[in-house]
């Protein structure tokens, strides 16, 4: 579904992201790892084309995705959960969704529905503005929102920061029961190892801007971790 190949990145002429190669297969769950400051961010700016790569390519399903503004990327198919939620804290929840089916020109044919049903919170506080919600809450929002738009490939950056751990348990279950669905493929970008162990079919480890390591979510073994994750 996604591929990077040779990724390289520069912010005013210091390399980030140096030759990154990592692939997402479609109906599946791929996370990204490493520690603070390594690039995974810059990576997943890089997909989105919030930044200029210097060298490499990016495909979605195929498709080369350099001359393609964000926006555009966005319409073809991907859905992005940011770091911090960045909901409308002053739109209503119900605006929040539908604000997501109004900019795609999607009509609902039940994809309000199947978004309630996995988050059914949400369903109970449509009226509430999104700065009231708790970060758990706000977070199950973001995550509605972008599956609104219908997405081939489904973007998260650190959807368990800050969260109560109750909350990254329902988290985790709802990105399996997307997953086993079959309608889309995730990236997901993560430093809590456990979360990733239970929801992932795959890692790449990033440090310094390269990846370090990738394999089966199974072969993440404690040296692994030891080396390249462990602060």
């Amino acid at each position: 579904m996604l591929a990077l190949s040779n990724v390289s990145v520069s912010y005013e002429g210091s390399r980030i992201l140096r030759g990154v190669s990592l692939r997402v297969p479609e109906r599946s769950l791929v996370c990204l790892m490493g520690r603070n400051g390594v690039g995974k961010t810059t990576t997943l700016k890089a997909i989105l084309g919030l930044v200029r790569l210097d060298a490499g390519a990016i495909t979605l399903a195929g498709t080369p995705l350099a001359d393609l503004d964000p926006d555009a990327r966005a319409r073809l198919g991907l859905g992005y959960v940011p770091q911090g939620r960045d909901i409308f804290p002053h739109l209503t929840v119900w605006e929040n969704l539908k604000l997501s089916l109004v900019v795609h020109g999607a009509k609902a044919n039940g994809q309000m529905d199947r978004v309630l049903d996995l988050f059914p919170v949400l369903k109970e506080m449509l009226t509430r503005k999104g700065g009231v919600l708790s970060g758990g809450q706000q977070q199950q929002l973001a995550i509605a929102r972008a599956l609104l738009t219908n997405p081939r490939l489904l973007i998260l950056d650190e959807p368990t920061e800050g969260i109560q751990p109750n909350i990254i348990d329902l988290i985790g279950e709802t990105l399996l029961r997307i997953k086993n669905e079959g309608r889309l493929s995730i990236l997901l970008v993560e430093q809590y190892l456990d979360f990733c162990l239970n929801v992932g079919d795959s890692f790449y480890i990033m440090d310094r801007g390269a990846i370090v390591a990738d394999g089966p979510i199974t072969g993440l073994n404690p040296e692994i971790v030891r080396r390249h994750l462990t602060v």
